[in-house]
């Protein structure tokens, strides 16, 4: 198969760069400002969470962030093996962790 060399001129629009990935805090920040529920709790996290936080130690760093930056307060469980934050609600149209 011959290699054919590709040119390019001036009019050519430029290739549209490939979309920056996100990281798994910001996911779950996103996520979080779908949920209907004024608290999360690991074990839904862990299942109806985006795919790249679905490992409990994935989950662990991205809540700690969350809680870092003000966007998730704990909440005291019953229980002491169970896990649970109060999601922060800000008037933010797209809210980012910086914020």
């Amino acid at each position: 198969m011959p290699n054919y060399e590709k040119f390019t001129f001036a009019d050519d629009t430029p290739p549209k760069p490939a979309p920056a990935k996100k990281e798994p805090a910001q996911l779950l920040l996103d996520f979080l400002q779908r949920w209907n529920k004024p608290t999360v709790r690991m074990n839904e996290i862990l299942v109806y969470g985006p795919t790249v936080i679905r490992k409990k130690e994935h989950a662990l760093n991205s809540t700690k962030v969350l809680v870092d930056h003000g966007w998730l307060i704990p909440v005291k469980t019953r229980r002491p093996d169970m896990l649970e934050w109060q999601i922060v609600r800000r008037p933010i149209a797209h809210p980012t962790i910086a914020a």
